[in-house]
C-alpha cells in the first residue's frame, strides 16, 4: 500500500509538470516588474511600526539575487545557443555584465554554472573560455540520446493513454512556430521542452534532467558554425514532433520507432 501511494503521488506531479509544459507552450512568459528598495530610514520606521500620513509603502523588490542570476544564465544559454559565444573565444565577467546591465557577481556566478555543465572554461585572471566541439562529439551527443530516449518512448508508446498523447499537441506546434521564426535558440528551447513533456510521462527524474542535460550540450554550437542548421532545417525537425504525436496517438509503434531513430539521425 505504501509503494502504491507513492506511485500515485509521482504520477500526480508528472501531470502536473506536464501540464505547465502545455501551459507555457500557449501562453508566452510574462515579464515581472520589480518594485524599488526601502531606504534604510524607511525601513527603520516601519520597524518600529511608525508610519506618517505622507509615507507611501513601497514594495519590496520582485527579483532577488537568485532569480537574477537565473535570468542570466538563462540569457548566456541563449548567447551560447544563438552563436553570439563563440567557440574558443575568451569573455570576462565584467564585460559581460556591462553588457546586460548587471554587476560582474551573478554573470561569474552564471558562467560558473556553465562550466559545470561543460558549456565553457576558467580561463584564470581572464574570463570563460567556450568549449570548442567538432562534429564527431555531437553526433556521440546523438547516439546516446538515442540509446537512452528512443526505448522509452517506445515503452511510453505501449502504456500512455491516448488521452494524454493529445494534451502535448499544443508543446508539438510550439515547436513549429519557434522554427518557422529561424531563430535557433527560440527553437532549442521549444525542443526542450517538448523532449522533456514527453519524458516526463515516464515518471523518472533522474532520467528526464540527465536527457535535458544531454540535450543542451547537443545544442551548442560548433567550431566555425559548419552545423548551424537554417530555418528549413528547423521545420522539417519540428514537423517530425507533430508527427511523432500523430503515430503515439495512433498507436502505431513501427512509425513511432522509425520517427524517434530517425529525429536523433537528422539531429546529428
Amino acid at each position: 500500500m505504501k509503494q502504491g501511494a507513492q506511485g500515485s503521488a509521482g504520477t500526480g506531479r508528472v501531470a502536473r509538470e506536464v501540464d505547465q509544459a502545455v501551459a507555457e507552450a500557449r501562453v508566452p512568459p510574462q515579464t515581472r516588474a520589480s518594485g524599488a528598495s526601502r531606504s534604510p530610514v524607511e525601513a527603520s520606521s516601519g520597524a518600529r511600526g511608525e508610519h506618517t500620513h505622507s509615507e507611501v509603502p513601497i514594495p519590496r523588490p520582485v527579483v532577488q539575487r537568485a532569480s537574477v542570476r537565473g535570468q542570466i544564465l538563462d540569457a548566456l544559454r541563449t548567447a551560447l545557443v544563438a552563436g553570439e559565444l563563440r567557440p574558443g573565444e575568451v569573455y570576462s565577467a565584467p564585460a559581460l555584465g556591462e553588457r546586460f546591465g548587471v554587476s560582474a557577481t551573478p554573470v561569474r556566478e552564471a558562467m560558473q554554472q556553465l562550466a559545470l555543465e561543460g558549456a565553457v572554461e576558467v580561463v584564470p585572471n581572464r574570463g570563460f573560455r567556450v568549449v570548442e566541439r567538432g562534429a564527431r562529439e555531437l553526433a556521440e551527443l546523438a547516439e546516446v540520446r538515442a540509446l537512452i530516449e528512443v526505448p522509452v518512448v517506445l515503452r511510453l508508446a505501449r502504456s500512455v493513454p491516448v488521452e494524454r498523447w493529445a494534451e502535448l499537441r499544443p508543446v508539438a506546434e510550439a515547436t513549429v512556430r519557434a522554427a518557422s521564426s529561424g531563430c535557433p535558440a527560440t527553437y532549442a528551447e521549444a525542443d526542450r521542452t517538448f523532449h522533456r513533456a514527453v519524458l516526463l510521462l515516464s515518471g523518472n527524474e533522474q532520467l528526464v534532467q540527465i536527457s535535458e542535460d544531454l540535450h543542451r550540450r547537443s545544442q551548442w554550437p560548433l567550431v566555425g558554425g559548419s552545423a548551424a542548421r537554417g530555418r528549413a532545417d528547423l521545420i522539417a525537425d519540428a514537423v517530425e514532433h507533430t508527427a511523432l504525436l500523430d503515430a503515439l496517438i495512433a498507436r502505431d509503434l513501427d512509425v513511432v520507432r522509425g520517427l524517434v531513430g530517425g529525429h536523433f539521425a537528422g539531429g546529428a
